[in-house]
């Protein structure tokens, strides 16, 4: 690991020791970056405190046993009770060195987990629309980054593919096979609206599906292949989006709720015989402790319906089970909207008290916020419907290409139309990692695609920028020939960025939050760019020339492997 705040901690961590005793042990160094030195330790204001005594005399007793070292240069109180700290050259040298000469660019390879990751989700037979973006986008992010630490990541795209509907669906695609439409069951969105204006209004058809249901339920081949036949046609629309989206998820990570059907009437018996399911007014529910309505009464997770069916609490039971039973799973990881908090709370707390997920099991809801348009509601198409994700897509695309088409003169219209499609996507996935993810964000199409500030075309520009100066440096490749090494300000400050992507890719794999990552390729975008402004680098002389094309080097690789583990590209020339 590179990055200095880990050994600054535990040099701040021991000095707070030797000033003060193990009272003041495991206080924290609240240790961060400062304007005034490398880093700054906040430690001494908290302990003052706890000792009651002058935060300045607390942070001089702690200084005091900071001496000089191979890492720290000077430790220096200032203001009111901040300690600054400066690291020593020849230690960002090694670091810079050490980072540089690796392939991993310094992120670490814990013990490996198998983590099963559910995101994305949509229905079959409806077109994905603007509600599944943060899903998709977001599981898909964070499935990269476990990878990249090394963890075995099992996709599971948790798809809505049985129940009641299907019966309403089947109909209508015999109908429109009847027809001579068969066709238009490609058009998603207008198949399922005429599927369900037919159930709602003609009572023949609502019967026909009703029974139809029976059937499927049953296993009736002929209905079931009519089923495989819309499951198919669903999954080509999906499949081109993540395509397009440039998300990992493939056909064989499709597990959807009838993965489960067979398995859901044995659970419940498994439940029922452990005592933990009871019947409660015709249906089969379970009563867990801790989750309750506004009179205090115990909230139901309802298991089997009292007219026999199952609904999503049985299905996601079933499916947490085999995940730790037949995938092995040490870490489930469910990229779902916030309103499905309680329910999934619900779900965990049950397969614990069931036994199927031990404490050694780690379960997660990777909850998110809404997309909003400018006028703070939902975001929908002019239509006043759920915005299509083909749709705005294409939207996105289209406006990259006017701005791609001013800006870079020189590529050909190939170049072009390939650096506009990377932009489009690429700057409507960060404008969506960038935000914490638990909160809402306006979608803003000139905040999204700007080349200035947090967002992609910035840090896709600021890669391409340094891929320019590699080539009419004569570096081609990523091998690296020369060291960087730290004189000026500038540097510093660039290599102080770029030391900590090994830890930052452990803590967003750990909190599961994205948009620390995109913070930190933000403050390596606009370290460079300062760098880039003070520092000659093709003009520079010797081995200062050497020094700092292999800075931008490192630089332009750790750009690209952070976006990469975005899911976003980076192109070489914009």
């Amino acid at each position: 690991m590179t990055d200095p705040l880990i050994a600054l901690r535990s040099r701040v961590e021991a000095a707070v020791c030797a000033a003060f005793g193990d009272e003041a042990a495991g206080t924290d160094p609240a240790l961060h970056r400062s304007q005034h030195a490398d880093y700054q330790a906040d430690v001494a204001l908290a302990l003052a405190r706890k000792l009651k005594k002058n935060p300045r005399e607390v942070a001089t007793a702690i200084t005091a046993k900071l001496p000089a070292d191979d890492v720290v240069a000077r430790a220096e109180v200032s203001g009111p009770g901040f300690i600054n700290l400066t690291l020593s050259n020849d230690y960002l040298d090694v670091m810079l060195e050490r980072m540089a000469s690796d392939v991993r660019l310094g992120v670490p390879q814990p013990t490996p987990r198998t983590v099963v990751i559910d995101y994305s989700a949509p229905n079959v037979a409806k077109q994905m629309h603007v509600g599944h973006l943060r899903s998709t986008i977001i599981g898909d992010a964070l499935a990269r980054v476990l990878e990249l630490l090394g963890h075995t990541v099992i996709r599971q795209n948790h798809i809505g593919d049985w129940g009641t509907p299907f019966g309403m669906l089947i109909e209508q695609l015999l109908d429109e096979q009847a027809s001579g439409r068969e066709a238009s069951v490609r058009e998603l969105a207008a198949f399922y609206k005429s599927a369900r204006a037919k159930f709602d209004g003609d009572t023949t058809f609502a019967e026909r599906a009703r029974r139809r249901v029976v059937l499927l339920q049953g296993g009736d081949a002929e209905t079931l292949a009519l089923w495989h036949r819309l499951v198919t046609i669903s999954m080509e629309h999906f499949s081109d989006l993540y395509r397009r989206l440039g998300v990992t998820l493939r056909p064989e990570h499709v597990a959807g709720e009838s993965t489960y059907n067979d398995d859901l009437p044995g659970l419940v018996d498994d439940l029922l015989e452990r005592g933990l399911a009871k019947e409660s007014e015709g249906a089969i529910c379970i009563f867990l402790p801790g989750f309750t309505g506004r009179e205090g009464e115990l909230v139901p997770l309802i298991v089997r319906k009292h007219d026999g069916g199952y609904g999503y609490a049985t299905t996601d039971l079933a499916a947490l089970r085999r995940r730790v039973q037949r995938l092995g799973a040490s870490r489930i990881i469910y990229v779902v909207g916030a309103p499905q908090a309680q329910h999934l709370s619900m779900v965990f707390a049950a397969a614990r008290a069931a036994g199927w997920a031990g404490p050694e099991v780690r379960l997660e809801h990777v909850a998110f916020g809404a997309i909003l348009g400018a006028d703070k509601k939902m975001l929908k198409s002019r239509a006043g419907e759920a915005l299509g994700l083909g749709a705005l897509l294409d939207e996105a695309v289209e406006r990259a290409t006017k701005i791609v088409g001013e800006k870079a003169t020189d590529l050909d219209p190939a170049a072009k139309a390939r650096v506009a499609e990377a932009v489009g996507i690429g700057a409507v996935k960060y404008a969506d990692l960038a935000n914490d993810r638990i909160k809402d964000y306006v979608f803003e199409w000139s905040r999204m695609l700007a080349f200035d500030g947090n967002t992609a075309p910035y840090l896709m520009y600021a890669h391409a920028r340094i891929r320019s100066i590699l080539r009419k440096g004569g570096i081609a490749s990523d091998e690296v020939s020369s060291l960087p090494r730290v004189q000026t300000p500038e540097e510093r400050t660039l290599a102080l960025a770029l030391l900590p992507f090994g830890s930052t890719i452990e803590r967003t794999a750990d909190t599961l939050q994205p948009h620390r990552l995109c913070g930190y390729l933000y403050d390596v975008a606009t370290a460079f760019t300062g760098f880039y402004e003070k520092c000659p680098v093709l003009k520079a002389e010797g081995r200062t020339r050497d020094a700092r094309l292999a800075l931008s080097l490192l630089a332009a690789r750790v750009l690209a492997r952070g976006l990469d583990a975005l899911g976003i590209a980076a192109p070489e020339q914009m």
